[in-house]
């Protein structure tokens, strides 16, 4: 039956694995990127479209496989013209898990339980509207409904992060807790980089005027950051090179660049190496967990980006070449002040093997200290999540994974959750199954309990979880 209570559990194992050890753990959604001040200001939703389809590229891309109009996507059609578009194209999107998540997210937040179609559309449409608009359908009311403990967003350093502050004030049943993600201090090629350096002296409250200033700047936002509750930081490096240069190389880099000049690839990867560096070190003695996001390759229709901008669809996988680069950068953050906590993901799965074998060169002392990431975007399938779980289970400890993130902009995607804890348990109950672990309802409930909510409780060392 789609989606009965025993839906991708193949076993006795499994169900027993889901129910009464996975289905009933928090969540710490470790990665996302809400929106802090929507959640403090805890509005309610317009409309179904509105929760659903704004700026979710997921489904946008796949209407635009469906032949959709982009006025029905991105465009100025209606918000109901928009739904019944991604409704016409849904029974076309069976095997793909936005297929599941839809009728998962329709089922546990509404109590809609027929598949979304052309034809069920308009009472679809009216049932949701009429729960979004009762008392406990906002952007909270939510996040609670789902067992969300802790929630950490993407930020700028530049960010203010007073909607964290009010948030820590005021809401009492989960926390909110910010990222630093530095891409636009490390992208000094980028167009807007003399721009956002303004913007970072006003929120440091000092002048940038030299790399030792910019070097002093990040890490008065870091000890801004780390006093919100702060403690992780999260990377963007869709291309990975490495290139050392000592420090007046990489003042001349930064000087040239302030005065407007334009530098060459290799000016380019010193400054990235470098700064980076700089920025580990900073993680490490802060007790953070860095993540680096890899071999995303963006913007890929120049129209389009144009016309919409960045993230709104139209990024692919890159597939150069990563060992060598990552290692020199891990090897000379361990040489140095030490190599912090790490989560290394990749866009591109045939990256796996090289990570896994690269992780296992620097753990030490903290259980897990380097994580393959979860399967990230493309990744985010069942087959994408058994694939990085096979692979992690096959060449590290499965144990120590701290699990399931949503990365997304949507208040209703805490299901993909319960998706993933699905997947996590019919693989473990295959494993025993198959007699390659003991049917120990114990020892394997433990081991789900813990991918699910406890591995990444204690992991990162937030100050408290509610």
């Amino acid at each position: 039956m789609f989606l009965n209570d025993d839906f991708l559990l193949s076993n006795e194992t499994a169900r027993t694995l889901f129910h009464q050890h996975a289905k009933p753990m928090p969540i710490v959604d470790y990665h996302c990127h809400l929106d802090p001040r929507e959640i403090y200001e805890d509005q309610p939703f317009a409309n179904l479209t509105a929760a659903w389809l704004y700026g979710d590229h997921y489904k946008w891309r796949l209407m635009r496989a469906n032949g959709v109009p982009e006025s029905h996507i991105t465009g100025d059609a209606s918000d109901y013209d928009k739904f019944l578009a991604w409704a016409r194209t849904l029974p076309k999107a069976v095997g793909n898990p936005l297929y599941s998540w839809t009728h998962l997210e329709l089922r546990r937040f509404f109590g809609v339980n027929e598949p979304l179609n052309e034809s069920t559309a308009p009472a679809v449409w009216e049932q949701v509207n009429a729960r979004l608009a009762e008392p406990g359908f906002t952007r909270r009311g939510l996040i609670r409904s789902s067992n969300v403990k802790v929630i950490c967003t993407t930020d700028d350093p530049a960010d203010t992060l007073e909607y964290h502050r009010l948030l820590k004030e005021e809401e009492t049943a989960f926390s909110v807790y910010p990222t630093f993600r530095p891409d636009k201090a490390l992208n000094i090629d980028a167009e807007g980089f003399a721009g956002w350096i303004t913007r970072l002296e006003e929120a440091a409250g000092q002048t940038v005027n030299s790399y030792p200033s910019l070097l002093a700047a990040l890490k008065n936002r870091v000890d801004f950051f780390h006093d919100h509750g702060c403690r992780l930081s999260d990377h963007a490096l869709d291309v990975l090179r490495y290139q050392a240069g000592d420090a007046d190389i990489v003042e001349q880099i930064f000087a040239k660049r302030l005065a407007g000049g334009e530098l060459s690839a290799e000016e380019v990867t010193v400054y990235r190496t470098e700064l980076l560096t700089a920025l580990i070190g900073f993680y490490h003695d802060k007790g953070w967990t860095m993540q680096l996001h890899l071999h995303a390759y963006r913007n890929n229709n120049t129209p389009m980006f144009r016309r919409l901008g960045p993230d709104t669809g139209y990024d692919g996988l890159n597939d150069l070449p990563l060992t060598e680069s990552l290692s020199k950068l891990l090897d000379r953050a361990e040489c140095g002040s030490g190599l912090p906590k790490t989560i290394l993901y990749s866009l591109n799965p045939g990256d796996y093997p090289a990570l896994l074998a690269l992780m296992g060169c620097y753990q030490k002392d903290t259980p897990g200290k380097i994580q393959l990431g979860s399967g990230w975007w493309y990744n985010d399938t069942r087959a994408g999540m058994r694939q990085q779980l096979t692979l992690l289970a096959d060449n590290s400890l499965l144990g120590n994974f701290v699990g399931m993130l949503t990365d997304s902009r949507s208040f209703l995607s805490y299901t993909r959750h319960e998706y993933f804890r699905r997947v996590l348990c019919g693989l473990i109950g295959e494993i025993a199954e198959r007699g390659e672990a003991p049917d120990d309802e114990a020892l394997l409930g433990r081991l789900v309990e813990d991918i699910s909510y406890n591995n990444a409780a204690g992991y990162f060392g937030f100050e408290s979880s509610k």
